[in-house]
């Protein structure tokens, strides 16, 4: 499996399998593993990351996508 950066939105997708850091997770860089239901950043990139809601309901900026590989 390879893991691209988060930082583009053209990279993620909805149903796309990320790790986010949440907000309150953002000192200690601890890491999330989820499936988007959302993007919320509108813009095509962002430098800590695009923010997405989770199919959990958590949010947080995407640190990696994670790359099924055939």
């Amino acid at each position: 499996m390879g893991k691209l950066t988060g930082t583009l939105r053209a990279n993620i997708n909805v149903g796309s399998e990320v790790e986010i850091v949440q907000k309150h997770h953002q000192r200690s860089g601890e890491l999330t593993e989820g499936f988007v239901e959302k993007l919320l950043t509108k813009s095509p990139k962002h430098t800590h990351g695009i923010k997405v809601r989770l199919e959990t309901g958590e949010v947080g900026r995407v640190k990696y996508v994670i790359e099924e590989e055939d």
